[in-house]
């Protein structure tokens, strides 16, 4: 008889369970517990992902200052081109 009651009880607290663990209050509390895995001194995963976006962003700008010095050496030739074409021209 306490063998069916047991097992009775613990099969009603599977689905009290699931439903408490998918609730906003069991995300909170696993969040929690994600964050104190690591020792609680690393950091959050929305501090790393924005770590992350910050070193692309980085290099994106880099890599468009690159491009604008090189269009900047392009432009002042073609504008010295422009300005005086015959004065390139060796005179014979």
């Amino acid at each position: 008889m306490w063998v069916l009651a047991v097992i009775l009880i613990v099969a009603l607290m599977i689905p009290v369970a699931a439903i408490l663990v998918d609730s906003p209050l069991g995300r909170s509390v696993a969040r929690r517990l994600e964050g104190q895995g690591g020792g609680g001194t690393g950091p959050t995963p929305e501090l790393r992902d924005l770590q992350r976006k910050v070193e692309l962003l980085e290099t994106e700008i880099e890599d468009l200052t690159r491009s604008m010095s090189g269009m900047r050496d392009e432009l002042q030739f073609v504008q010295r081109l422009l300005e005086d074409p015959h004065k390139k021209k060796p005179t014979t």
